[in-house]
């Protein structure tokens, strides 16, 4: 395998299951794969966040507002290992309840990640509605 197959089961595992449970309710994954060293920043789809503790109180926010995730599918496009640094881009298909309503939405999907002391980490997420998606 090359470093760039090991990064990407990474991300098929790890980070789909982060997300996963974030649209469950539950951040706690999201956070572990989530740098603690700044900079990190998200540009989302709802809310925008720069540094730790406003990248905490989003994931806060965000698992106060899902629930019932029946599916998470991360279509990656295009991804990289460059170094230290790696990206993914791609479409977020999901199926789940926000706010006691059944939601089922697509998000266009681009992350940075950085690797500390031997494991990946994101520190970068932009996310929004692809236009064919409005």
């Amino acid at each position: 395998m090359t470093e760039r197959d090991d990064f990407l089961t990474w991300v098929n595992t790890a980070v789909r299951e982060a997300e996963t449970a974030l649209h469950e309710g539950d951040a706690t994954a999201r956070r572990a794969i989530w740098s603690r060293k700044n900079p990190v920043t998200v540009f989302g789809a709802w809310k925008t966040a720069v540094g730790i503790a406003e990248t905490d109180e989003l994931f806060t926010y965000l698992e106060q507002h899902f629930s019932g995730c029946t599916s998470h599918i991360y279509e990656i496009v295009a991804a990289d290992v460059i170094g230290d640094m790696a990206y993914t881009v791609g479409f977020e298909h999901t199926q789940t309840t926000l706010d006691g309503t059944d939601r089922t939405y697509t998000l266009r999907v681009t992350q940075v990640y950085r690797r500390e002391a031997g494991e990946w980490k994101v520190v970068h997420r932009h996310g929004d509605t692809p236009p064919d998606h409005a």
